[in-house]
Order: C-alpha cells, then sequence, then structure tokens
C-alpha cells in the first residue's frame, strides 16, 4: 500500500498531536506505512511535553492530495476541523472520543471512537489488543495527552477507562503522573507571551448549531483575572475574526485548570441561546460558569440543544 498521513485537527493540542504521534507508529508496527504530521504548531502545553521526553515537533501541513491520496483521523472526525482539502482526500481510519458530525465516505473505513476522555485513552486499548509494545518515550507524551484532556482526571469527561490508562502509561514511562501534571498544565498557561488573537484561536474548533455558525475556543488558565484583564483586547480579536472568517458567533471559554471554574467571552449574535443554554446571563460583556471545564461535554451539547430549539 502507498504512504498515508495520519494527523488530528486544526489548531492541535497534545492530544492531536501526540495521538497521531502514537496511531502512525502503531501502523507502522502493523506494516503500513504512515507518517505523523500536524495541521498547525504545538502549543505551550504540546512544547513543553515534546521537550520534556525529547521528541521531535511533527511536520505541519496544509494540504495533503500533492503527497498521499488517503488519510488518517485522529482526535476529531468534523471536517471543518480537518485538513483543508479533506474532500479530495479517502478517510481509511478515524480513532476519535467526539460527537461525529457532518462526516461521511465514499468507501468503507475503519472507525473506533468510545466516549472517554482523550483519543490517547483509546490508543492505549488498541496498543494491548494489538499486544504492540509501547515504549517508555511515547508512554510519557500518551500519559500528557490524557493529563492534558482530562486536566488531571479532574474533568467532567474523564472515565474509568483514562484513569487506569493513565496508571498504566505512567507505570511504562516511570513517572509521577500527579506531579508531572501539574508541571504540564501550568507550562501551558503562559498568557503574557501570547496576542490576543493567538489566545482566542489557539484552541478554537468550528461548529455549525442549526443554521449558524459558532466557533468556540478555549484558554487555560492559574488566574482567571488574568484573562478578564485582557477581555477588551479578546473580544477586539473575536469580532475581527467573526468579521473575516463569517462567523455568527465566537465564544471563548477561559478556564482555571486549578479550580475547574470558567468565565465565557462572546462576541456576535445570538446570544440568547447561550444563556439558555447556561441559565446564566451575560454581564459587563461575559458569564460566569462555575464548575465547567469541558468544551466537549459541558459546552457543546447544551449550545446545540439550545441552538435545535
Amino acid at each position: 500500500m502507498s504512504k498515508e498521513l495520519v494527523f488530528g485537527h486544526q489548531n492541535p493540542d497534545t492530544d492531536a498531536i501526540v495521538a497521531a504521534k502514537a496511531y502512525a507508529y502503531l501502523q507502522n508496527k502493523l506494516g503500513l506505512d504512515v507518517e505523523a504530521v500536524a495541521l498547525g504548531e504545538p502549543n505551550a502545553e504540546t512544547n513543553f511535553v515534546l521537550n520534556y521526553f525529547d521528541e521531535p515537533a511533527p511536520r505541519v501541513v496544509t494540504e495533503a492530495k500533492s503527497e498521499v491520496e488517503s488519510v488518517m483521523l485522529v482526535d476529531h472526525n468534523e471536517p471543518q476541523q480537518s485538513i483543508s482539502d479533506i474532500e479530495d482526500l479517502q478517510v481509511t481510519h478515524v480513532v476519535d472520543h467526539h460527537r461525529i458530525a457532518n462526516f461521511n465516505t465514499s468507501a468503507p473505513l475503519f472507525y473506533r471512537s468510545e466516549p472517554v476522555g482523550c483519543t490517547s485513552t483509546i490508543l492505549t486499548k488498541m496498543f494491548d489488543e494489538e499486544k504492540v509494545e509501547i515504549p517508555a518515550q511515547l508512554a510519557g507524551l500518551m500519559l500528557s495527552a490524557i493529563i492534558s484532556d482530562t486536566l488531571l482526571l479532574q474533568s467532567p469527561t474523564t472515565t474509568e477507562a483514562d484513569k487506569i490508562a493513565v496508571k498504566t502509561l505512567a507505570e511504562i514511562a516511570d513517572i509521577d503522573y500527579e506531579a508531572y501534571g501539574i508541571k504540564m498544565l501550568k507550562a501551558g498557561t503562559d498568557l503574557d507571551s501570547k496576542s490576543d488573537k493567538e489566545l482566542v484561536d489557539g484552541d478554537a474548533k468550528s461548529f455549525t448549531m442549526a443554521d449558524k455558525s459558532v466557533r468556540i475556543g478555549q484558554v487555560n488558565t492559574v488566574d482567571l483575572q488574568d484573562v478578564i484583564s485582557r477581555q477588551a483586547g479578546l473580544v477586539a480579536a473575536m469580532d475581527a475574526e467573526r468579521a473575516s472568517e463569517g462567523y455568527d458567533l465566537f465564544l471563548t471559554l477561559a478556564t482555571n485548570v486549578l479550580d475547574s471554574n470558567s468565565v465565557l467571552f462572546v462576541s456576535g449574535d445570538p446570544t440568547e441561546p447561550v444563556e439558555a443554554a447556561f441559565n446564566a446571563k451575560f454581564e459587563d460583556g461575559r458569564m460566569s460558569l462555575p464548575g465547567v471545564v469541558s468544551r466537549k461535554k459541558q459546552v457543546v451539547p447544551p449550545l446545540q440543544d439550545a441552538f435545535e430549539k
């Protein structure tokens, strides 16, 4: 078979990059020619992880048709979150833990989706099922991805499978995952070095809700006041991107990774479904969301329901 590329979503987080590396390693061990690439540069947290385990960053691609005919997707399935020429490529494999939306193929494929906190949790199971040993370095990377996606197992997306995977990978990597996890999460919250645009777009994803295009970003911090103090600049950046990209609504969730509370900033309309989704009001352009940390489980589903009513 010819070479395939495997990649996560645009604006990649730690799981998107690590899952691509892990799945490429597994597929290569199973006899396929697969290369892990990324659809964007690693963020601060992911750079910390790659440097910690002395792992090179994958090369960044903006299109794939010029070099391959088929691809594998990890940590996403929605076309608007994928590579620019996804419609011109055959998708042969998907490993994901998100909702399935707007996804279809012209040929059968391998599709593995589980309601767990992280794609790397699913991949940990797949290594075991295929009897392929996970090297210590790769185990450290996969452990980091689960810590990132589950906020050190504190997110409501966390499942028993995630907890088992964390213990398994920590043992292979020979690492104290709790002490390491706090360092890692803090490394990803250096906001001073980032522009307002980088903050709102760094982990943003696009969704279609009813007939509206909704962009939702998330910023992790250890002090929400650090983000609130930049509200004017953040909203201006959201306004500009909404105008240039045609989004109806741009929401940015700022989350304190230490106490699991968030604040939501808004640009655009309509805002009524947002207030209905969370049974809260925007005050001074922001909404307090105590206990909300997961975009996938606590933000997107209630918003989707509110928009469709």
